[in-house]
């Protein structure tokens, strides 16, 4: 009974950890599988097409990550259980990328540093907390703790989701229904949203042109766009040109549809644009890897697994 390791370029770091941690444990690592008959567990970030189906005894699949669409998009795909990574060290990790990214642009630090290169001196109006309104796309478990976090600071915070949800100092919007009230209220748009064949490009430019404007009357230029979902939630043209055009004052993309970002891309020279390579909750090797063998270890004690996919949602 053999654990694998497969699909993500800290493969050889998991291995290490996972050797450490539990020395008894015969883990392998990708495409050193050896007899593929006796693989049962897999940790996986973007296994190959198709391999997984040659472990005929596999019996759970756990994502480096918290989004599992990338697995999905295997047509091979046994039918396991399959475990997205949840875990104190990547929320905390994601609510920091969230709070900072929307004092960044909510205090202006873009004009700030183009004023610093210039070597010139100027007031710079900022809005106050409470004048500005962040919406949150996805009240999952990041979230709500990306929201706690904002409504300490004094913001005021919405939240939609595709199925109702209540949270508490929240004002909750869900559905199609709910989608044009929650963007007519958000300066700050946040998107936290899981990737699915229902999300795919939802952030275009028919979405962004529907955020507030109202945040020109207490000195925030125009609405901004914090994604640090999936790069397939959105449409990087609109993005650009909506960046160009003013209809968004400033943005941060931590992810793509092509990754890395091609360095021909015309996203790396918009000046009110901050990029970040996939990172805003990269998690601590030993921590992924404790959640790994957890699994595992509940799985072969019959205690229900944490945080399994459900399959016909996509997460």
């Amino acid at each position: 009974m053999a654990l694998l390791i497969i699909g993500s370029d800290r493969a050889g770091d998991f291995h290490e950890a996972a050797c450490r941690q539990a020395p008894d444990r015969d883990v392998r690592l990708w495409p050193e599988v050896g007899d593929a008959t006796e693989i049962r567990h897999v940790l996986a970030w973007h296994p190959p097409q198709g391999e997984m189906a040659k472990f005929p005894n596999l019996e759970l699949v756990v994502s480096v990550g918290a989004g599992v669409d990338h697995l999905f998009r295997d047509e091979a795909l046994p039918n396991v259980p399959i475990v997205r990574y949840v875990d104190p060290d990547l929320t905390t990790r994601m609510v920091q990328y969230v709070v900072l990214h929307t004092l960044f642009h909510v205090r202006r630090m873009t004009e700030h540093l183009a004023q610093q290169r210039e070597a010139r001196w100027e007031y710079v109006p900022e809005p106050m907390p409470g004048e500005v309104r962040v919406g949150i796309m996805g009240i999952g478990v990041l979230g709500q703790a990306a929201a706690g976090a904002l409504r300490a600071l004094g913001y005021q915070v919405r939240g939609w989701s595709r199925s109702p949800k209540t949270v508490d100092g929240v004002e909750c919007f869900a559905g199609e229904a709910g989608l044009e009230p929650f963007l007519a209220g958000t300066d700050v748009l946040v998107v936290l949203l899981p990737f699915t064949p229902d999300t795919r490009h939802i952030i275009d430019r028919k979405l962004i042109a529907k955020l507030s404007t109202s945040g020109r009357h207490h000195r925030l230029p125009g609405p901004v766009l914090i994604n640090a979902g999936r790069g397939g939630l959105q449409v990087e043209d609109d993005i650009l040109k909506a960046l160009r055009d003013g209809t968004l004052y400033a943005a941060s993309l931590d992810v793509f549809e092509t990754e890395p970002l091609p360095a021909e891309s015309p996203l790396w020279q918009q000046p009110n644009l901050l990029i970040t390579p996939h990172n805003a909750a990269e998690s601590a090797t030993e921590s992924i890897v404790k959640y790994f063998l957890r699994q595992v270890t509940r799985l072969q004690t019959g205690t229900p697994l944490e945080n399994v996919v459900d399959s016909k949602m996509g997460y």
